[in-house]
């Protein structure tokens, strides 16, 4: 399917996400529409990296699965195979484009301007990764996946996406390979029949459309896998002159999201009567690392009010946060939310340290309105 189809069927599918002016599909959900605790699938936001698989060919009863490579005992199952083979297990989790906020880099980075909306909190339904990769038998040498799917780069050269994951991480009792979305079997347009579910990581690293996991004894090298894809530096960059080239054995693969909040309500451009209290609610989430907080303010940071912070429903979920502010009696105002860590690092108010291909950049989210 082509990347102008693929637009055609989001606006018909997902009328109220933005579809962004790139070669590639990449659909964003306005900020505001993200405030349920389970993302419908109407609001989810989409990202393609090439073709989707031909329609027709992501049929569930011809759909398999292969485990080879670094392991005794190669594996091939079907999606009905895997459903009645192994234990069901659902896990509740955001996905997040690892470009989440590149729009606002000063200096610009990459091709896709995602704001904040490209991020959703959805439940999975599949099989433990572990428990296909204990039946294979890895052997000693195991120390990364390399995934193989069917879709295409645009120019139909290559494999669109070959992402793959260390093994402490395939291994993880949250990583899936799923075939549903939300209860339902997941669309061919968010990688159904079947796709990895790394929770935590970026979401390149839950590829869609998977049809092979080759064990590898190296960190996988498939397509977006080198070139600085996914990749940030340990050290500070900056923008280079033409001709020069960054020494990529500076950068390493981005293993863990940032923490984020996003503010549903009220919507950016917002009008409140004066001399009431301002009702503040939204999203937060991190990757690997818990949250401890979240704050908001209404005058430009100075100050910060703790916002309740609701249930947690799955370790790698969003929760929701609240908050009661008292806004200035009238004029302009701008509402800024915080998130924080459990190892205290919050969201800053200006961007992250920029990056080549500008990823992670958890800047807070900013809603203004006004108070008459």
């Amino acid at each position: 399917m082509s990347p102008d189809e693929q637009r055609a069927l989001v606006a018909a599918e997902k009328p109220e996400l933005c579809i962004l002016p790139t070669v590639e599909l990449n659909a964003e959900t306005p900020a505001h529409l993200l405030d349920d605790d389970i993302t419908p699938v109407s609001r989810l936001f989409a990202r393609n990296t090439g073709d989707m698989p031909v329609a027709g060919t992501t049929e569930i009863a011809a759909w398999t699965l292969a485990i080879d490579g670094c392991v005794r005992a190669p594996r091939s199952w079907t999606v009905r195979k895997l459903q009645r083979g192994f234990e069901t297990v659902t896990r509740i989790a955001v996905l997040e484009c690892a470009g989440n906020g590149r729009a606002f880099f000063t200096t610009p980075a990459g091709t896709v301007l995602w704001q904040h909306g490209a991020a959703g909190c959805v439940a999975w339904t599949g099989v433990r990764l572990a428990d296909l990769l204990r039946h294979c038998e890895l052997t000693s040498d195991a120390v990364y996946t390399g995934h193989h799917s069917p879709d295409l780069r645009l120019d139909r050269r290559g494999p669109a996406l070959s992402r793959g994951l260390p093994i402490a991480k395939a291994l993880a009792p949250e990583t899936l390979v799923a075939w549903a979305l939300n209860g339902e079997p997941i669309p061919p347009l968010h990688g159904g029949p079947l796709r990895i579910v790394a929770p935590g990581y970026p979401g390149s690293a839950s590829q869609k459309w998977i049809t092979r996991i080759a064990i590898r004894d190296r960190e996988h090298d498939g397509e977006r896998m080198r070139n600085l894809h996914y990749r940030l530096p340990r050290v500070p960059v900056r923008p280079l002159a033409a001709g020069e080239r960054y020494d990529e054995s500076l950068f390493d693969v981005i293993t863990d999201m940032p923490a984020r909040a996003v503010i549903t309500a009220p919507v950016d451009g917002f009008a409140a009567q004066g001399g009431a209290a301002l009702a503040v609610r939204g999203r937060a989430w991190s990757g690997h690392t818990p949250l401890t907080g979240v704050e908001v303010s209404c005058d430009g940071g100075r100050t910060w009010q703790a916002a309740a912070l609701g249930p947690l429903p799955d370790v790698f979920a969003w929760l929701r946060f609240t908050a009661m502010l008292t806004p200035p009696p009238a004029g302009a105002i701008e509402i800024i939310a915080r998130a924080t860590d459990a190892r205290g690092r919050a969201q800053p108010l200006g961007s992250t340290p920029w990056n080549p291909r500008g990823y992670c950049n958890n800047t807070v989210h900013r809603v203004r309105g006004v108070i008459g």
